[in-house]
């Protein structure tokens, strides 16, 4: 008899996990609270696999053998809670691809640049001539690229805190912990120390062949490193400190240094600048010395990569005013890495869904940098109380259109327009995407 799968959430990790487990032959079910869309419709018709959307029905999901959760539904909601009272399986799309993945994993994570250093290992690697593929919550799920036959040496993934929460058995050849700083913490009972925890799920089940790359300047990840005893070699990268065995950097150079062998890149020759992208760079060097790439071929693929949309993305110029879209920028650190690396005056553009925000550690930058705060959200209180004081115009909208002629009208000669929210999307957008294309089409449109 067939075991039955049921999968919550008609998302691409949901219908990538449907589309793997009918092919190995599970009875598979799929339920969406909301309505599903009509092209992953499509895909579930055409692999005959039962669906339902805009609602569940509770029969046809306690009868499962195991559930795959969509990293979007909180374990907290009742359904989650009866399955787990039943003694069903709740876990992730990553978990379960996990049964049936025979490839080398890279897996990637951190509360800011995640997307960034996903993209960057991959073209280190694809560069080099690396048999490898790239997924996870960067775009295609490990399920689906697996139910599509792929089969390479190596899978870059980049992985959420939500994935990882429903992480059990699978396992990171190679794992990369950027940086930990509060996000989603509405999702972690507003507990700091179960977030963290959270992401230390990354190095869990390592053994002695494995990697633990991982930032040796976050206060965070030292901390919480004690608490975790890792048979994995550890790699850590500093910009503070010589590393012996990692990555660390002088005035001018980034030098990796792995099995005694070290290289260097110039810092002005690498793609990405700044304070945070030095950090992605130095990770994504390790993972490339560990799997025996050329200096050569380093050197080349961090001189020439081309960053992620939506990441620090300069749109246009418009008379002089640069505008920048860092819509995913969902943190306020994220937000504070951008503010970082801005050298004109700004007029910022932030707000949104607040995820248990502190921005008092913005208030120096702001303070310094900002000339005008674009609030643009349904309740942009708290960010008002926050910067009141501190910028000189404070300005509230609630619609991208309104929030780039705001800020445009406001702009000089010299100055940068930049979309960096410090906060979810979800209550004037779909998600960052839509917000970032939003706010693209409308600079253009000036």
């Amino acid at each position: 008899m067939k075991k039955r799968l049921v999968v919550l959430g008609a998302g691409e990790s949901g219908v990538g996990a449907a589309l793997l487990a009918q092919i190995k032959g599970w009875d598979v079910f799929v339920s969406d609270k909301g309505a599903i869309l009509p092209n992953f419709k499509l895909e579930l018709d055409e692999a005959s696999i039962s669906w339902e959307e805009n609602g569940h029905t509770d029969s046809l999901i306690l009868n499962a053998d195991e559930v795959v959760k969509s990293p979007g539904i909180p374990d907290k909601v009742a359904l989650i809670q009866q399955l787990r009272s039943k003694g069903i399986p709740v876990i992730s799309e990553i978990e379960f691809a996990g049964y049936y993945n025979a490839s080398k994993t890279i897996c990637i994570t951190g509360s800011n640049g995640k997307t960034t250093t996903t993209m960057l290992v991959y073209h280190l690697l694809k560069e080099a001539g690396v048999n490898v593929e790239m997924g996870g919550n960067i775009g295609v799920s490990l399920a689906r690229l697996l139910a599509q036959g792929k089969t390479p040496d190596w899978f870059v993934l980049e992985l959420s805190s939500f994935q990882l929460d429903g992480m059990y058995t699978f396992k990171a050849d190679i794992a990369v912990l950027l940086n930990i700083t509060p996000d989603h913490l509405d999702r972690y009972e507003y507990k700091m120390q179960n977030y963290v925890a959270s992401k230390f799920r990354i190095g869990q089940n390592q053994t002695d062949g494995d990697y633990f790359i991982y930032c040796h300047d976050d206060v965070m990840i030292v901390n919480d490193l004690r608490k975790h005893i890792l048979s994995s070699t550890l790699l850590p990268f500093s910009q503070k400190e010589i590393i012996k065995t990692g990555a660390y950097s002088t005035c001018d150079e980034l030098i990796i240094n792995f099995n005694n062998k070290p290289m260097s890149v110039y810092l002005h020759e690498l793609s990405l600048q700044g304070r945070h992208n030095l950090y992605n760079s130095m990770a994504a060097g390790i993972v490339a010395r560990v799997l025996k790439i050329k200096k050569k071929s380093i050197r080349t693929s961090l001189s020439n990569f081309v960053g992620a949309a939506h990441r620090l993305e300069k749109v246009v110029t418009v008379r002089g005013v640069d505008f920048i879209n860092d819509s995913k920028a969902t943190n306020v650190n994220s937000t504070w890495y951008a503010l970082e690396c801005m050298d004109k005056p700004v007029i910022w553009i932030a707000g949104g869904t607040d995820k248990g925000n502190d921005y008092s550690e913005l208030s120096a930058l702001v303070k310094a940098k900002v000339k005008v705060l674009v609030c643009l959200g349904v309740d942009n209180s708290k960010l008002v109380q926050a910067f009141k004081g501190s910028v000189p115009v404070i300005i509230e909208v609630n619609t991208m259109a309104h929030a780039v002629q705001k800020a445009y009208a406001l702009a000089e000669k010299n100055d940068v327009v930049l979309l960096s929210p410090a906060c979810a999307s979800f209550d004037l957008f779909k998600n960052y995407i839509d917000r970032g294309d939003q706010f693209k089409s409308c600079a253009r449109n000036l």
